[in-house]
């Protein structure tokens, strides 16, 4: 058997987070690790328009003998933090790019300075619903305002990007969202670091809990009890002088399918953040039958997010139903997971899949439309997926759909198929891995 050891980009969501926070804290933070794609390099310039001086170098983690994705960039970057309310008001809107998380998160912190801003996007994020964090800023006392539109079966208006954002004085409230949301609770959270009180997010299911564990890091004490956070604010931070990004699950979802699917073959992915929020893939994928495992594991006692080693192996795979419960933790690797249940034995059912309807694309639309293309038997009813496994598959020319999710995912599943599979518009996987084809290119070899 074939074994190879790589290394993935770091965590997309701990990165965003780890910015932000250390923009708003006082004294220098230095982050190791930072995942230096499209999406970051937006949140690092919609801070440095706000007066925030922050450093990057070129960093490189791979170990001898390790495969890692050429120009998926590890940076390492020195921030000097301006305190909880010494951000500048920036001279033009700031412009997000396809940047879905900064777009969500970055207004609970607007919302505690003492200016107007406009937060404005790529064609794609202008079309993403944001009435998700509008509401709840609304009865913070944001005065938040943004483009309305009902779309169809919609029985309320939502609002679009661009955002128009006055914070000032607020008031901190308690918030029972109705979807699991870790941008959505983050956004609540962060504007509750500058409110007179307590402020907490209650969700249906337990979201990916980055936002919190980071807070702690600062020095914000952080309530969790089964489904509900809560912070008391105001509150001031402290840098807590370095933080390392482990590397991102969503990254190594890609690799943990294509060493299932492959013949032969044991891939080793390095340093990946393991955090329980985060870990669903695995689940189901062992559910369905994968010979994965974590080795060299840290826990959150020496690591403020557990990391570990995760090895697969070429597998049987086999038909299974995916609860919404288990789609909520695993909501970013649902497009490989189809991949997945292509070449499983059996009936794969996907419920609650409403989620992926409002990501950078309509990812059960692109994702259908193109594994059907290649000749899946997989389709789409109300708020299920059915994929029939085990057919051959063919190659063809897809669509990116502007995803790089949908872009990624198909090109793992190019490498079984007869034929090859063209994707066009791949440069969507910038946005979170830089260097992905050229890294998978070394198992089609």
């Amino acid at each position: 058997m074939k074994a190879v050891s790589i290394v993935i980009p770091p965590d997309k969501s701990i990165s965003h987070r780890a910015v932000m926070l250390a923009s708003i804290s006082e004294g220098v933070t230095r982050i190791k690790n930072l995942l230096m794609a499209e999406d970051i390099k937006r949140t690092i310039e919609a801070f440095r328009a706000m007066g925030v001086k922050i450093n990057v170098a070129a960093a490189s983690n791979a170990a001898r003998g390790v495969l890692a994705a050429q120009g998926a960039a590890a940076t390492d970057a020195t921030i000097h933090g301006m305190g909880m309310r010494g951000l500048k008001e920036p001279c033009k809107p700031l412009y997000l790019g396809n940047s879905g998380t900064t777009m969500r998160i970055l207004p609970g912190i607007l919302a505690g300075q003492d200016f107007e801003v406009i937060l404005t996007g790529d064609e794609s994020l202008s079309s993403r619903p944001m009435r998700r964090i509008a509401e709840p800023l609304a009865k913070m006392g944001v005065n938040i305002k943004g483009q309305r539109a009902k779309g169809k079966g919609q029985s309320k208006e939502e609002i679009y990007p661009p955002l128009k954002i006055r914070g000032g004085s607020l008031k901190p409230i308690g918030y029972k969202s109705k979807i699991a949301s870790g941008q959505v609770k983050s956004c609540i959270l962060l504007a509750g670091l500058y409110a007179d009180g307590v402020t907490s997010v209650s969700e249906p299911e337990k979201s990916r809990d980055h936002t919190e564990r980071m807070l702690k890091m600062f020095g914000c004490v952080v309530r969790s009890a089964k489904r509900r956070v809560s912070l008391k604010g105001p509150v001031k931070f402290k840098s807590p002088g370095v933080i390392k990004i482990p590397g991102d699950i969503s990254g190594a979802a890609f690799f943990m399918v294509a060493g299932c699917i492959l013949p032969g073959v044991k891939i080793i992915i390095r340093n990946v953040g393991v955090n329980p929020t985060r870990i669903g893939v695995i689940g189901i994928l062992k559910k369905m039958g994968a010979d994965i495992a974590i080795s060299r594991q840290l826990s959150a006692v020496s690591a403020f997010e557990p990391r570990g080693d995760i090895a697969v192996k070429s597998s049987k795979l086999r038909g299974v139903t995916i609860s919404p419960q288990e789609v909520v933790r695993a909501i970013d690797e649902i497009p490989i997971i189809m991949v997945a249940a292509c070449f499983a034995r059996g009936r794969t059912i996907i419920k609650g899949i409403e989620e992926l309807r409002v990501k950078e694309t309509d990812r059960v639309y692109s994702m259908v439309t193109n594994l059907q293309k290649i000749g899946a038997d997989v389709r789409a009813r109300g708020k299920f997926i059915i994929i029939n496994g085990g057919r051959p598959l063919h190659g063809a020319r897809v669509d990116s759909f502007g995803d790089h999710r949908t872009a990624m995912s198909m090109l793992v599943a190019g490498l079984r198929v007869k034929g090859k599979v063209i994707v066009t518009g791949p440069d969507c996987i910038n946005k979170s891995f830089p260097g992905f084809e050229r890294l998978l290119h070394t198992f089609s070899q």
